[in-house]
């Protein structure tokens, strides 16, 4: 059976004393790493970075109602677009650690508008990459996805291109020392857009059925709440240059659907334009170059221009070549009670 409560957190604290500041900061990722960054770690100063004035101000709201004073006086809001760099640099000025969740993510509507895409997904990574520079930023970590290993729709296509921009500006740091990393993973458990809340939208409204795309797909799924802790514990180890992938587990498509309502038919649609069958973390060509520790894989740079030991010297192994990482042949997979453990979890 799958782990599906691995422990992702760091051993200590990797940003006590820290000035974090977090693009995208009011999508799901952002707000729940705010929460537990408020909740259990020690900060000096935590900045939100959005385009959204009305989100602000909701997560302002929410944070007010939930945090004592002397909490919500780290906080600050930041309006501002990964793809305007001028504000970007005034935005990381005295920043510690970024972390860069800013993109869009819609696989059909990447599709539909490729430049805007490309303009907030690419162009938006140069500008935080440069910005870093120039400000002087000492860690930074940008979250990925599963979508990114050999894509084969526009989305994923703009986070490869965006992985390997974080990557190479390893070597573009020299005596800045900014160090910067790749985390990836799959599906996140009822973040929006997600499958999971479509679904139970759908069941709210008395939907006698649910729709799916193919019953052999399957997809990597990982907690909101694992998901922070796996970027928190990368930015506690990272050298510099990794593209970190957790071990996480899948399920099929059909599975979830039993699972969410066992006497609902299920309807297949098929697969929508961008969309694959199965999903993969890791390509048979990447495994050259990936090591393993016991609760996620490391994908080592190519080149690296400043001197690192070695991925053995924290305890990882080099996984054989032809290795993948892959949603079909997982070996940790959720059957359809696994999926009903995951829901209780997740959205008791």
């Amino acid at each position: 059976m799958a782990d599906i409560f691995r422990d992702f957190a760091p051993q200590g604290d990797p940003v006590k004393g820290q000035s974090v500041l977090i693009t995208g900061g009011t999508g799901s990722f952002g707000k729940k790493l705010v929460h537990t960054l408020l909740e259990k770690y020690d900060p000096r100063k935590v900045i939100i970075l959005s385009r959204d004035e009305l989100k602000q101000y909701e997560m302002r709201c929410e944070l007010e109602e939930t945090f004592p004073p002397e909490k919500l006086a780290k906080l600050r809001f930041f309006l501002g677009d990964v793809r305007d760099r001028p504000r970007l640099e005034l935005a990381f000025r005295s920043v510690d650690i970024v972390v860069h969740a800013a993109a869009l993510k819609q696989v059909p509507a990447a599709e539909y508008n490729p430049s805007e895409c490309i303009a907030t997904n690419v162009n938006g990574a140069e500008n935080v990459v440069w910005a870093c520079l120039q400000q002087g930023v000492k860690r930074v970590v940008a979250l990925s996805t599963d979508k990114a290993c050999s894509p084969i729709n526009l989305y994923g296509a703009t986070k490869l291109a965006s992985d390997k921009i974080f990557v190479a500006a390893n070597n573009l740091s020299g005596d800045i020392g900014t160090r910067f990393c790749v985390v990836r993973y799959g599906n996140v458990v009822g973040s929006r857009g997600s499958v999971v809340p479509y679904f139970k939208r759908l069941l709210a409204q008395g939907a006698k059925d649910l729709p799916i795309t193919d019953p052999r797909m399957t997809r990597f799924w990982i907690s909101l709440h694992q998901g922070v802790d796996f970027v928190l514990s990368c930015l506690e180890t990272t050298r510099g240059g990794e593209i970190f992938v957790p071990k996480i587990p899948a399920t099929t498509v059909s599975d979830l659907a039993t699972a969410m309502a066992p006497d609902a038919p299920q309807r297949t649609i098929g697969i929508r334009p961008g969309e694959k069958l199965h999903e993969i973390m890791i390509s048979a060509d990447d495994s050259r170059a990936t090591w393993e520790l016991p609760d996620r894989y490391m994908i080592e740079p190519e080149f690296v221009e400043y001197p690192r030991e070695g991925a053995d010297t924290v305890g990882a192994q080099k996984v054989e070549e032809g290795f993948a990482y892959s949603s079909d042949i997982n070996p940790e997979r959720l059957d359809v009670d696994g999926i009903k453990g995951m829901m209780e979890a997740y959205f008791a």
